[in-house]
């Protein structure tokens, strides 16, 4: 099988197409041929060599796929070969094969392109744990999304929006707040040009958001506490300004708010199976039914994944970029 693998630590151009070794399928396992995989930013880290694979995992990047199965093992019940699926990886996505937990597969309803489908996984496993079971994002309450036009931002708008919540959102560009607006986001805010606490305060009569969705991390902690709601819930998925979390916790506590980080990769396998499980009840008929539809961005040939990352890396995507082989 062929993949995508670091060869030293580095910029896009470590990422390199080589041949490596089949995977070994277990009992509960499920091997896919690979029909596209998603890129995020965890794989630009772990290419930078500061995130690597799980010691269990492939060392090449790569956290989620779509594709058909080819092989399932002795003791797997949920899927067989010829299955269109899309799985939550822990590494292992860049190449022609994956294999992978029964418990971590989706399938994908046939009105989808495989490789749209691609786009699920990692965007619908973090915004679910995150703003829904973490959360508990209800209707009639508001969501603040920075980062509004990523793959997770467009994959947050259209959930929260399909139970019923109001979305806010902050991104760098009138063409990338169009986008949020268009997928059902009421609340538009250039961070280049507004205060994102400002204006929320203002669109929501002074409440604030009652749930923050936060990939910026350190240097928008204070101001997100500042913008959240009397028993509000902010959720830090990323830290990519590279900044420490600086704030007052006595104006936390003043709104008897939570500020929770959180990680999927790491997570224990139990875990994640509840989380694919949550998908497959909550999620799944409105992905058959069109209701939520993944948004495509660019997509790249394993040959050009490098310049996956060197766009992905600019910040220049709407929605979410795609690998195929």
């Amino acid at each position: 099988m062929r993949a995508i693998i670091v060869t030293s630590p580095g910029g896009p151009d470590a990422l390199t197409l080589a041949d490596v070794p089949e995977l070994v399928l277990g009992p509960r396992d499920i091997r896919i041929t690979v029909a596209a995989a998603g890129v995020n930013r965890a794989d630009v880290a772990q290419r930078q060599g500061h995130y690597p694979s799980p010691l269990d995992a492939p060392q090449w990047p790569g956290l989620e796929v779509s594709g058909v199965v080819i092989e399932v093992g002795d003791d797997v019940t949920r899927f067989d070969v010829h299955d269109r699926v899309c799985a939550l990886l822990a590494g292992g996505g860049y190449a022609t094969e994956a294999v992978v937990h029964e418990d971590l597969v989706l399938l994908v309803p046939l009105t989808m392109d495989l490789v749209d489908a691609a786009a699920l996984p990692e965007a619908l496993a973090t915004v679910w744990s995150n703003v829904f079971m973490s959360a508990d994002l209800m209707p009639g309450e508001t969501l603040l999304v920075h980062g509004g036009a990523s793959g997770i931002g467009t994959t947050a708008i259209q959930l929260a929006r399909l139970v019923g919540a109001r979305v806010a959102v902050t991104a760098g560009s009138a063409e990338k707040l169009a986008v949020c607006e268009s997928l059902g986001a009421e609340i538009l805010i250039n961070y280049r040009e507004q205060d994102f606490v400002t204006e929320v305060k203002a669109a929501t009569a002074e409440h604030g958001a009652d749930v923050i969705l936060d990939i910026m991390g350190g240097s928008y902690a204070a101001r997100n506490v500042a913008a959240l709601a009397t028993n509000g819930r902010i959720m830090v998925i990323a830290n990519q300004s590279g900044e420490p979390a600086t704030f007052n916790p006595f104006h936390l506590m003043q709104k008897r708010g939570r500020y929770w980080g959180t990680t999927l990769r790491s997570r224990p396998l139990a875990e994640k199976a509840e989380i694919i499980r949550a998908l497959h009840a909550a999620v799944s008929p409105w992905v058959e039914s069109g209701q939520f539809r993944p948004v495509i961005d660019s997509i790249y040939s394993f040959a050009d994944a490098a310049e996956a990352h060197r766009r992905l890396e600019a910040s220049a995507h709407v929605g979410k970029i795609v690998l195929v082989p």
